[in-house]
């Protein structure tokens, strides 16, 4: 073994033609895939020259910037394990993955610092701003490393996803995990060097990361890179792009900007949904106003990409679409595989699944079989077509503006607010965020009030777990077994925001 798996083969393209342009940004220059590789390979002689080793966690919580996304491809590199965190988590969440985790290396937004600093252990910590500064890019010389070699099984990351007991998951992708998975789409989207991808996603998710960031690179693509969403530079970016990735969310608020027409869309080929279910009114409506129908696709964290609405034939709004080549996927019942029709859970199985969950083994041996099959725990249902539709998530998970949300995490913080006797924590319809957080509070005496549980969640909760709406009420519908009904409470308020 002589090469890194996963580097060799993102960075391949931009060997081969170092001065084609990788990303382009508001009012900056653009930078050339030679620029991006050289970059990451200083960035890497930073991180072996702090300690990392082989297999040593790197995790990152930082502002969205091309630095960023370098830090990413250095780790890779050096042979570490690249650990992003969302950058809305506080304190309190930041300590449990960074205890989890014993990363080798943190790197912090520098007006974070003194907060992560006790928090890291005996991890090295390092800064970088949105802008590019920090005691990480201050630690470059002209030094860099040969990329470490490393196999395909080997891992390249560990994303955090939550569980329903509150305590959060780390899924551990392979080099093979992550480029297979942007080799298949790059196919099945028919990804080329023409292309202009707007990257308007976070870089913390998988969505934004791997499959905007990995495919870009597989396919010598160019990204027009934005820090964040925002409907006017969308818009302004639309006309020299060609691509678009995106959540629900992006598409119901650029449909509310008059801005929007066919003429601005004339040059784009590609518009691509996913990380939550699309309403089919969205559909039906981006489609008169642009000429364009949206592909939705299906991934989750532990798997990549899944499933995908076909580029060419037929996307069915309200559907995922089908099975990608190379992963299979089947819907099981309690007796074995359902009939063609009927509602099940969904498990996939192919080079994409993930390895397990970190220093979890018991909750690897729950959801990913001895046979390579991964019970993903959504319920869909299968057309005589082959196309799949996610029809519920059997473990109440909320997914708000395209990110997860576990109820039993925001329920047991409410719960141990004082005045508090119990709750229950929702996703119901949104127009804009696809499902919102609602908390259902049952107060223990009259000294509740809202603002004191409004003053918790937003201390202690990233801004898209925090509640939008909540309710106080004497008491919790229950079954007869004493289980509480969270299906009659999504029912009871299905119309609160629409």
């Amino acid at each position: 073994m002589t090469e890194n798996y996963l580097f060799s083969r993102l960075a391949a393209y931009g060997k081969a033609h170092p001065e084609k342009t990788f990303a382009q940004a508001p009012d900056a220059a653009p930078q050339s895939y030679g620029a991006t590789l050289q970059n990451a390979l200083h960035l890497a002689a930073v991180l072996t020259s702090a300690g990392l080793k082989p297999g040593d966690r790197v995790a990152v919580q930082v502002e969205k910037s091309l630095t960023a996304l370098e830090l990413y491809l250095a780790t890779v590199a050096a042979g570490g394990v690249f650990l992003p965190l969302n950058t809305g988590y506080t304190a309190s969440e930041l300590a449990y993955f960074l205890d989890d985790a014993t990363p080798a290396i943190v790197v912090c937004d520098p007006a974070r610092v003194a907060e992560v600093t006790p928090l890291a252990g005996e991890a090295r910590v390092f800064t970088l701003g949105a802008n590019g500064t920090g005691s990480l890019t201050e630690a470059l010389s002209d030094a860099i490393v040969a990329p470490v070699p490393r196999t395909a099984d080997d891992l390249a990351a560990i994303l955090y996803t939550s569980g329903t007991t509150g305590r959060s998951k780390g899924a551990m992708l392979s080099h093979d995990n992550l480029y297979s998975n942007a080799a298949c789409l790059k196919g099945y989207w028919q990804f080329t060097d023409q292309d202009v991808l707007i990257h308007a996603l976070p870089i913390f998710h998988t969505h934004g990361l791997f499959v905007a960031t990995n495919l870009a690179l597989v396919s010598g693509a160019t990204l027009h890179f934005l820090n964040s969403f925002s409907p006017e530079a969308v818009l302004e970016a639309l006309p020299t792009a060609t691509v678009l990735m995106g959540v629900p969310t992006f598409y119901t608020r650029l449909l509310a900007d008059p801005q929007l027409t066919r003429d601005r869309a004339a040059n784009m080929r590609l518009f691509i949904s996913g990380s939550a279910p699309m309403l089919v009114d969205t559909h039906e409506q981006w489609q008169a106003r642009t000429g364009h129908t949206i592909l939705e696709r299906y991934g989750m964290t532990e798997t990549n990409m899944n499933t995908s609405n076909p580029y060419t034939g037929t996307r069915r709004p309200g559907t995922v679409g089908l099975p990608l080549p190379g992963v299979e996927l089947r819907i099981m019942g309690r007796e074995g595989e359902v009939a063609q029709g009927e509602i099940g859970t969904i498990e996939v199985r192919g080079a994409n699944v993930f390895k397990g969950y970190w220093q979890m083994p018991e909750k690897t041996a729950e959801e990913l079989r001895p046979d390579g099959w991964f019970i993903t725990g959504d319920l869909g249902v299968m057309d005589e077509d082959g196309y799949i539709s996610i029809v519920g998530r059997g473990k109440d998970l909320i997914i708000t503006g395209g990110f997860n949300v576990y109820p039993k995490e925001v329920e047991s913080l409410i719960d141990d607010i004082n005045g508090v006797l119990e709750s229950a924590v929702i996703g119901v319809p949104h127009p804009d965020f696809g499902e919102a957080v609602v908390a259902v509070v049952v107060p223990s005496d009259q000294s509740l009030t809202l603002e004191a549980i409004q003053a918790v969640t937003s201390e202690k909760l990233a801004k898209f777990k925090q509640p939008k709406h909540i309710l106080l009420l004497p008491e919790l519908p229950r079954n007869t077994m004493g289980k509480v009904q969270k299906k009659a409470l999504r029912e009871t308020y299905a119309n609160l925001f629409t």
